[in-house]
């Protein structure tokens, strides 16, 4: 799903009528109409409603909800902030089709008067000032956001809170509705996706818009449900485990021979077929005993106990990754200056499809421009920490320009970068970025990455064809489990095994999410 614009959204209206025939103002109903229904299905104990209108379409959408909670028995009520006779277009068309008569509240003494009704409904609807507003907000329509924001009541937004600035990515100040949740259209704005309006759910509803009308500047794509599905459906029925890939994963050392087994075991639970782990030899039996599914491979090892130079020789490693379809390289593998050296060998020398975290990509810090996927598939997985590392940047800086910085690494180096952290981001070497929105605080433990880089060699392996689509299919799906694991174990409780056993259900759910509606939290 694009990430548009506010300026793009306007346009794609615009199409949308005059090209594609869909009137205006069916827009506008379809919109008001999927307010009323999230009202509706989330909050259905609110019997009184007040909803908050200005003069522009976004009151035209509030006017639409109005109407149809009427219709359901809601007891609602109406605040203009405006004269009915200052409506124009296809909302002043909506304002004559309600049934009951507004509060009109176009100065200051009026909305005193009618902040006493807003306080006593049980929800609110802000649908005051839209994406397509430029802030900031004053007068009339600051105070009506501040009465929104003191009433303590619950609060649904129209397209967006009310005093934001659509195409902002980051922190906004000044005149800003509270959002409990937001209802857009058609398609995400940046500041839905990036801008924490809402520590509640954002819904992207469609209103009638075909997808050849929807067109984006940005390279920013939102991974959905229906992106994901297509690669976890179901299999032939002539299938064998050979059908689905064989991954080989490089890593543990003393001390840390658990990273190296998530993500093993990880890669069985995403789908591959096999999964082989090479470790060193003294961590060999603790990673064995981790589950019966995984192979194992000892490996020289260094005094430290991590892979030594020693493993490439007599052919060692050439037998090992021979039959692999992929190389998940780096779960535990440590910093050892030798191991390092021995990171630095495969990646250069196996043209096998390489997924590199943790360690690994630490092996590459000072020497990034050793690390290049041109003609290969090559995968990287840094949290904003080894990203620093890479590109020789702080990690505020990082954080402060994360589409910009994995974009230009991606493209620099020629491999797929999945930038980790809230709104995982996935990079491809054109500058097109997928944005991932499933997942929580809960999962910033140890180990959870691990689980991540077991499941994009997973999800490679069944799809070595489709490099870019498994690797979204896994991030989304890591989060997504993350999401289901923590309904039971809470966010300070969960830990990264716990992912795995999450898996499964996270799968059903993507299978079963048919509807047409897409749904993130903030």
């Amino acid at each position: 799903m694009k990430i548009v614009s506010a300026a793009e959204m306007r346009e794609i209206d615009r199409v949308t009528s005059e090209r594609f025939g869909v009137p205006s103002l069916t827009l506008m109903e379809n919109a008001g109409t999927a307010i009323a229904d999230f009202v509706l299905s989330h909050y259905a104990q609110a019997s009184r409603v007040g909803v908050v209108c200005g003069k522009g379409n976004n009151g035209g959408d509030g006017f639409v909800a109005a109407r149809k909670l009427i219709e359901a028995g809601r007891e609602v009520i109406v605040v203009l902030l405006a004269e009915p006779g200052d409506l124009r277009g296809d909302a002043a068309e909506m304002f004559k089709r309600m049934t009951h008569a507004p509060t009109i509240a176009k100065s200051h003494d009026e909305l005193a008067a009618a902040k006493r009704l807003l306080n006593e409904q049980q929800l609110l609807v802000d649908a005051i000032l839209g994406t397509g507003f430029r802030p900031p907000v004053s007068g009339l329509y600051a105070e009506a956001i501040a009465a929104i924001n003191a009433a303590g009541l619950p609060v649904v937004a129209v397209d967006i809170p009310s005093g934001a600035d659509a195409d902002v990515m980051g922190a906004q100040t000044g005149a800003i509705a509270r959002a409990d949740a937001i209802v857009t259209f058609t398609a995400p704005r940046p500041a839905h996706v990036f801008g924490g309006l809402t520590d509640g759910p954002t819904v992207i509803a469609p209103i009638g818009s075909p997808n050849e009308a929807i067109r984006s500047s940005l390279q920013l794509n939102l991974i959905t449900p229906g992106d994901v599905a297509p690669f976890i459906g179901p299999r032939p029925r002539d299938a064998n485990k050979g059908s689905f890939g064989h991954v080989l994963v490089m890593g543990g050392s003393l001390g840390k021979a658990g990273a190296a087994a998530m993500a093993g075991m990880s890669a069985l639970r995403a789908g591959a077929g096999l999964s082989t782990i090479a470790t060193p030899k003294s961590v060999l039996s603790t990673v064995a005993g981790f589950h019966p599914e995984v192979m194992t491979e000892p490996c020289d090892e260094t005094d430290a106990g991590t892979i030594s130079l020693r493993a490439l020789e007599y052919a060692h490693m050439d037998n090992l990754v021979k039959g692999k379809t992929v190389l998940a390289l780096g779960p535990g593998i440590s910093r050892h200056a030798e191991t390092s050296e021995f990171v630095r060998t495969v990646v250069r020398k196996y043209l096998t499809a390489i997924v590199l975290d943790a360690d690994g990509l630490n092996a590459f810090e000072g020497v990034a421009d050793q690390l290049n996927g041109k003609g290969r598939a090559l995968v990287i997985t840094p949290h904003p920490g080894e990203m620093a590392r890479l590109t020789g940047l702080s990690v505020p800086e990082v954080q402060r320009d994360r589409i910009g910085i994995a974009r230009s690494f991606a493209r620099e180096h020629q491999l797929i970068v999945v930038l980790k952290g809230h709104r995982t981001l996935i990079a491809q070497t054109d500058g097109e970025v997928w944005v991932n929105t499933t997942g929580n605080p809960g999962m910033a433990t140890g180990g959870t990455g691990d689980i991540l880089t077991g499941m994009v060699a997973g999800m490679m392996a069944q799809h070595p064809s489709q490099i870019l689509d498994a690797v979204t299919s896994a991030v989304y799906l890591h989060g997504r489990a993350g999401d289901v694991a923590c309904e039971t174990m809470g966010e300070h409780s969960l830990v990264a095994t716990d992912l795995i056993e999450a898996l499964p259900e996270a799968f059903r759910r993507v299978m079963q999410a048919t509807e047409v509606r897409v749904q993130f939290a903030g």
